[in-house]
């Protein structure tokens, strides 16, 4: 059964983030909400988490994961980013954006698209988010918990208690979050593309 850690939405207990952090060093899957809907994440450093993340939302290896990052200078560690896109990422994060970037060697290679060699990469304006960041110490792994075979997330804690109790080592309720997922823009296309619209305008960037 998953651990229920009820956080201020605005001033998470660290103490509990800790716990949090601590099951995801020891393998588990994590509900944490976002500046877009809950999110489910994983350790990058887990060798099986991509494979778990994926079976939990019925993906297959081709559906970008995303890698959640607390600011921009860490994108560069995980994603070849040139000077235009560089300007478009300082323009839109932190935000409700994922991003689709070339990956660097720093992704493992199970983590990234099999032939593009591509990864999602977001910076979540969400003070649990980031916190919970914080606390495992490195970026994490993540994917919007969207249900299987449903098309709208979830951002309700108890909804997916409901659903999940069984699959999740935890979740973090910090209350409800917006009801739409990120907008998915696509920079390694010329001009950008917009893969999923979602609560980012991409017209505040100057896509169309």
């Amino acid at each position: 059964m998953a651990q229920i850690f009820v956080v201020h939405p605005e001033n998470p207990q660290s103490r509990l983030l800790q716990q949090a952090g601590e099951l995801l060093a020891e393998g588990g899957l994590v509900a944490v909400p976002t500046d877009s809907s809950y999110a489910v994440v994983a350790r990058l450093d887990d060798k099986d988490a991509a494979g778990r993340l994926r079976r939990l939302r019925g993906l297959d290896e081709r559906h970008h994961l995303t890698v959640l990052c607390r600011d921009l200078a860490e994108i560069s560690h995980f994603a070849k980013v040139d000077n235009p896109q560089y300007r478009l990422l300082k323009l839109a994060t932190p935000g409700p954006w994922t991003f689709i970037l070339e990956a660097t060697k720093e992704v493992p290679r199970r983590v990234s698209h099999p032939s593009r060699k591509t990864i999602g990469i977001r910076v979540p304006d969400h003070r649990v988010a980031l916190a919970l960041i914080e606390a495992a110490g490195s970026p994490l792994l993540s994917t919007t918990l969207i249900p299987q075979d449903e098309t709208l997330p979830l951002n309700d804690a108890q909804d997916i208690v409901g659903r999940y109790a069984h699959d999740l080592a935890a979740i973090v309720d910090g209350g409800s979050c917006p009801f739409e997922p990120t907008t998915v823009i696509d920079l390694t296309e010329d001009p950008p593309k917009v893969v999923r619209a979602g609560r980012g305008d991409p017209a505040t960037l100057g896509i169309a």
